[in-house]
């Protein structure tokens, strides 16, 4: 994988770090909105700034608990308060982030999925000299909209690498799973695995209802029996891909974005041949700390460019090792 150097050095000492941090302070379907003040390495909200973070969570998807361990984790070794909501919908999205500047909190950390719907908010925030920086979606777009900083994977980088891993497989039909309409990140890791396997063919399913993701994907692959490789975008649709290849009888392989303790499993069984894993504890971590240290200290961490948390890759090389951790929802 070939990664700017300077940005990939940034990535891994910031991870490290982000990580020594942890170690050392030892579903529904609705909207959630939350504060959380901790203990850790300093007393609840002793730092005294309180943090908006807010993302386009639909509540159930696994991969957000490791967004918002990391998150809380950081509050609670920063001091910070820290005030999460979510909405999966982009124009109530946008309303939660102006919410956060009606309420004057002093930083704000926002996943950018859909730039043009949230601009407006953002400009707002802004306007009102609240730092806000962009985590997990937006890697393209969070300059043109006033984030100071990212944290995230380059998805087109992701999507382009895990096309050439299953070329390499002998791939030439892989069905790309969509499931949620309007994101620039999930269309980009398709768009990437397009480029290294111009037979890849995108398909749209409701990530929010499980078992229509399975009916589907069992009918598509019922129906094309040309379909060699399934690449879901998010690991609870890898495990719908799962039963749908059992319901068919397709031989396809199956490799995801993103980890949970089931899809990890599944790697470890074999039953998924890899997934591209963009860290998403560490996006959590690093996008409160690096309000924290900006409001206490003026610190630009990346110094302008994005951070890379990903992808990395996670297969039968290195399963053992980091099947522990996804236990903890912390990988």
């Amino acid at each position: 994988m070939i990664v700017r150097s300077r940005t990939f050095r940034v990535a891994a000492a910031l991870t490290a770090v982000a990580l020594a941090s942890a170690a050392c302070s030892g579903g529904g379907r609705e909207k959630t909105d939350e504060s959380t003040t901790g203990g850790g390495g300093n007393a609840a909200g002793s730092s005294g700034y309180t943090i908006a973070f807010i993302t386009h969570e639909t509540p159930g998807d696994t991969f957000w608990d490791k967004v918002k361990n990391g998150a809380q984790q950081a509050a609670k070794d920063t001091g910070v308060t820290l005030k999460y909501s979510n909405d999966p919908e982009a124009p109530k999205q946008a309303v939660l982030i102006q919410n956060a500047v009606d309420s004057k909190v002093n930083g704000i950390a926002t996943t950018l999925v859909t730039p043009d719907a949230l601009a407006g908010a953002v400009k707002s925030a802004i306007d009102a000299g609240i730092p806000v920086v962009g985590f997990n979606s937006g890697i393209d777009q969070y300059k043109k909209l006033g984030a100071l900083m990212y944290f995230g994977s380059d998805e087109t980088l992701a999507g382009t690498t895990a096309g050439k891993r299953l070329a390499e497989q002998g791939a030439k039909h892989p069905l790309c799973v969509i499931q949620q309409t309007g994101s620039v990140a999930l269309e980009a890791r398709c768009a990437g695995v397009k480029s290294s396997v111009p037979g890849t063919e995108n398909i749209q399913v409701n990530g929010a209802d499980d078992a229509a993701v399975t009916t589907t994907l069992q009918a598509k692959l019922a129906q094309d029996k040309s379909i060699d490789a399934i690449v879901t975008l998010g690991a609870p649709q890898a495990i719908d891909a799962i039963k749908a290849k059992d319901q068919s009888g397709s031989q396809a392989k199956l490799v995801t974005f993103d980890l949970n303790q089931e899809a990890a499993q599944d790697i470890k069984d074999g039953k998924i041949l890899f997934s591209i894993d963009q860290q998403p504890y560490v996006q959590g971590y690093m996008a409160v700390t690096s309000l924290y240290l900006n409001l206490k200290n003026g610190n630009d961490i990346g110094g302008g460019n994005a951070v890379l948390t990903g992808p990395s890759f996670v297969d039968s090389s290195n399963i053992d090792k980091i099947l522990p951790f996804t236990k903890n929802n912390t990988r």
